[in-house]
């Protein structure tokens, strides 16, 4: 691996410094069989949310839909032509309970070559790993944790995004079930599997308050994601302000991300629900900004990311 670091959108590498405003952790398109009825299928919905995101000065959109979830790739690159947005998407693999059998069979024995095939060659039509990569490439690789443990289904996804990024130099994004478990996490991947902390973004931290866990986590040099703003049964709302202020204070400010998150149609704004991707910067931002000054909401969501997300690619 070569280089400048670069993010790698949906429309090509682009300079860290390109992403501006960035929303770390969201999704335009999302399908799930634990989330009957909420499928995020309609690109003109899509195109409406990235419409409003940049109208409230935002500039780059990070999907973490992963595998066989509907990520719609070649969407994702008309929507950000169409828009001006940066959308980066993911490969990657999510818990086992979002998979039928037959998938998790398909991918068994060779998930870590699906992954990096996503990132170097492109996404393939359909989201079947044997078609046509005629997709964009994906720009990080998206796995999860379980309930409060690394479990075997978690950690057979872990192994295979550090073989990933060792042949990528890719970033490694991961779902912390209910926000659980990110120190475990963190020790597989930055310790047995020798991924750089900088290289790793944990996600959901605002579902479990634990400031004496997150301290912890963030000693280890890894980015903290804090995505779902609007979810107030995810003690969110009401506490990430403090949990900002207590890890910006402790030294922490250089590893804090934000996302929204939105994962069903009824938390859509452009659906007619809410609060929807806007929501980051309309409601979340000035909040944060009163509470913590606007140098640290700039490291959030402007140099963070464009260091979270970048990478010497190897092509």
């Amino acid at each position: 691996m070569t280089g400048e670091p670069r993010v790698r959108t949906v429309r090509g590498d682009v300079a860290p410094s390109s992403l501006e405003v960035c929303d770390a952790h969201d999704h335009l398109f999302f399908a799930s069989r634990q989330l009957a009825g909420q499928e995020l299928d309609d690109a003109a919905a899509a195109g409406a949310e990235l419409r409003a995101f940049a109208a409230a000065g935002g500039r780059t959109v990070v999907q973490w839909t992963p595998f066989g979830l509907n990520r719609r790739a070649a969407d994702l690159a008309a929507l950000s032509e169409a828009t001006g947005v940066h959308v980066v998407a993911a490969t990657g693999f999510h818990r086992a309970e979002h998979y039928p059998a037959d998938v998790l069979d398909r991918v068994s024995d060779r998930l870590a070559e699906i992954f990096v095939a996503d990132l170097l060659d492109g996404i393939p039509a359909g989201d079947d790993p044997d078609a046509e990569r005629t997709g964009p490439r994906a720009g990080l690789i998206k796995v999860a944790g379980g309930f409060h443990v690394v479990d075997r289904h978690a950690r057979w996804t872990m192994v295979a995004a550090a073989q990933a990024h060792q042949e990528t130099g890719a970033p490694i994004a991961v779902h912390l079930e209910l926000g659980t478990a990110a120190r475990e996490v963190a020790d597989l991947l930055c310790g047995e599997l020798a991924v750089p902390p900088s290289r790793v973004i944990l996600g959901h931290l605002n579902r479990n308050p634990d400031l004496r866990v997150l301290r912890e986590v963030a000693d280890t040099g890894v980015f903290l994601g804090f995505d779902g703003p609007s979810r107030a049964n995810h003690a969110t709302d009401w506490r990430v302000t403090d949990l900002l202020f207590e890890l910006a204070t402790s030294g922490h400010t250089g590893q804090l991300l934000l996302g929204g998150d939105t994962t069903t149609a009824a938390a859509r704004l452009s659906s007619g629900g809410g609060p929807g991707i806007p929501y980051l910067l309309t409601t979340l931002r000035p909040r944060l900004v009163r509470a913590l000054g606007e140098d640290v909401v700039q490291a959030m969501l402007v140099s963070n990311p464009a260091r979270a997300f970048a990478a010497r690619w190897r092509r």
